[in-house]
């Protein structure tokens, strides 16, 4: 079983049980100790996490004890915790690095072992490569060295110390949100917690706040933790039913984001992204440079022109987003899956906070979500989204490659007018683009639209899926 650990964008994720156990979390522990031993940070410890998952706590302080055995100090979080929580504390401790046992959206059979920076972000994937290296090492030794000490003597001698996040998570938010300003609004929000990690949290700033799915739950109630529109049926219905004027989900470790207006409608992170981007320059006065990943609306394009902020679109994935939050001044990045990063907090997605960001801008502005949304329409054109995920044999799957990789002329009747191959094949036609993504990991083709009517996209993507 432990040589089939394969590592993802940003860490390891399997399933419970079979590939996910106790001993392979030793191994990818300890090539992560090893990795970080030489980080110039290293005497500030490394700081662990965990979410709300099956056996999440009990992983969380197996892995403590195996780091902590290698003389690294651990600081463990003394409850379940989002993934941005842990971002944020390890850069507020000025840690080596961050650990978050989650497998994030994932279904409830897997769990997971995120790292993150010590700029509070997922790790680049040169860090990545190397805790691979380590791994590869770790995997040809006979056993685990055993350390002398176990977790109780660990914490005793505070070589694995339990602290307090969420508290500090949240006075931080407190100081980048205008709480007041929401509250005065009376803003009616009803936060759907997917059972993730992020149970509790938005009651304690805003305590009129409705929460639902917050109970431990490490089944999910059998519906994967992601906020789409397929998931949040409930969600919908109730804005809509009990006159909420917004509807905020967040996903298993609480870093993505989906969002309902208050005629129960779904808001899609294309135009989260985009009302957020126009909320931050137009309203809060903010510049700086935008990144988008390669599936990502051509609204924020049309926007960066307008505003005449610098844009970069990068290939799929947060890492890429992050990388850039890092080295440049960046003042808005996101991603198709609901995933931004926001200038002035953390070089990371943070469901949380950009749900409460969603509810200072309709306070500020005066508006409804769905009035915002429309907004953005009138002023940039009409824009619908959707995305499909086919299952498909490995020779069914390379045989769409071979197709779109020859390039097509037209897609639906609608002549190809452009093509990009930044990640998979994008082909523009007028008004719209297809883009046609292969899994690296499973026989699974991701095909993507975005048009000026449902129905155009739908004939975009029944054309693109034929096969």
């Amino acid at each position: 079983m432990a040589q089939r650990i394969k590592f993802g964008t940003d860490g390891w994720r399997a399933v419970i049980a079979d590939d996910y156990t106790f001993a392979n979390l030793e191994r990818v522990a300890l090539a992560t100790a090893r990795y970080f031993k030489r980080h110039k940070k290293i005497r500030n410890g490394i700081v662990i996490g965990y979410d709300a998952r099956f056996m999440s706590r009990e992983f969380a302080e197996k892995a403590a004890e195996v780091i902590a055995q290698t003389g690294i100090t651990v600081k463990l979080a003394d409850s379940i915790v989002t993934t941005p929580m842990i971002s944020l504390i390890t850069k507020m401790e000025k840690a080596a690095g961050g650990v978050v046992i989650t497998a994030s959206h994932n279904p409830s059979k897997y769990n997971g072992f995120k790292i993150k920076g010590d700029f509070g972000g997922p790790a680049h994937p040169e860090m990545i490569a190397k805790v691979e290296k380590e791994l590869a090492r770790v995997m040809k030794l006979k056993s685990i060295p055993q350390g002398k000490l176990a977790y109780p003597e660990l914490v005793a001698k505070r070589k694995i110390q339990p602290i307090g996040m969420k508290k500090r998570y949240l006075d931080d938010l407190a100081t980048k949100i205008d709480l007041p300003r929401i509250k005065a609004a009376g803003i009616r929000i009803l936060y759907d917690v997917m059972y993730g990690a992020g149970q509790t949290a938005l009651r304690d700033l805003l305590p009129d706040v409705t929460m639902m799915h917050e109970t431990f739950n490490p089944s999910f109630a059998g519906v994967n933790p992601e906020p789409l529109a397929q998931n949040l049926g409930e969600l919908m219905r109730r804005v809509k039913e009990e006159r909420f004027h917004i509807g905020i989900a967040t996903d298993g470790d609480a870093d993505r984001i989906g969002a309902v207006d208050e005629q129960g409608n779904f808001v899609d992170s294309h135009r989260i992204f985009s009302l957020l981007l126009k909320y931050l320059h137009e309203h809060k006065g903010l510049s700086g440079e935008v990144v988008k990943s390669f599936s990502v609306t051509q609204m924020v394009n049309d926007q960066c022109a307008k505003y005449g902020l610098t844009m970069h679109e990068t290939p799929v994935g947060f890492k890429h987003i992050c990388r850039l939050m890092t080295e440049r001044d960046v003042l808005i990045g996101g991603e198709e899956s609901g995933g931004l990063g926001v200038k002035g907090h953390i070089p990371e997605r943070d469901g949380i906070f950009l749900g409460l960001l969603l509810c200072e801008m309709m306070a500020v502005r005066g508006k409804s979500l769905g009035a915002l949304v429309q907004e953005l329409m009138d002023e940039y054109g009409q824009h619908e989204f959707k995305r499909i995920d086919l299952h498909v044999t490995e020779k069914e799957k390379a045989a769409i490659i071979r197709k779109y990789q020859r390039g097509v002329k037209e897609i639906g009747g609608y002549p190809v007018t452009g093509r990009l191959d930044t990640d998979g094949f994008k082909f523009f036609v007028d008004r719209g683009w297809v883009l046609i993504r292969a899994s690296g990991t499973e026989p699974l083709i991701r095909f993507y639209a975005e048009a000026e009517s449902t129905g155009k996209v739908e004939a975009l993507l029944a054309a693109a899926t034929k096969h």
